[in-house]
């Protein structure tokens, strides 16, 4: 997986509180609503770049969708 990157972000408190809220009720970290509306942006403007990855959609993985899991579906460890 390719690394993320970090930036600060200044949000006027009021746009930051209502960007959570509307976060939260898609099932999304504040993080993740943000950059899910960048992507909608650049998608709509025709800038996004062909190289981005998919976003993963909202809510928690299920916990048989986890990598970590992929290799050891049926208990055994690879033993």
């Amino acid at each position: 997986m390719t690394e993320r990157k970090k930036v600060l972000l200044r949000l006027d408190p009021a746009v930051h509180d209502a960007l959570s809220r509307w976060a939260g009720d898609e099932l999304r970290s504040t993080n993740a609503q943000i950059e899910f509306l960048l992507r909608r942006a650049l998608g709509e403007a025709g800038r996004l770049p062909k190289a981005a990855g998919p976003m993963r959609g909202p809510g928690r993985p299920r916990r048989d969708a986890r990598p970590d899991d992929e290799n050891d579906r049926d208990g055994d460890h690879g033993e």
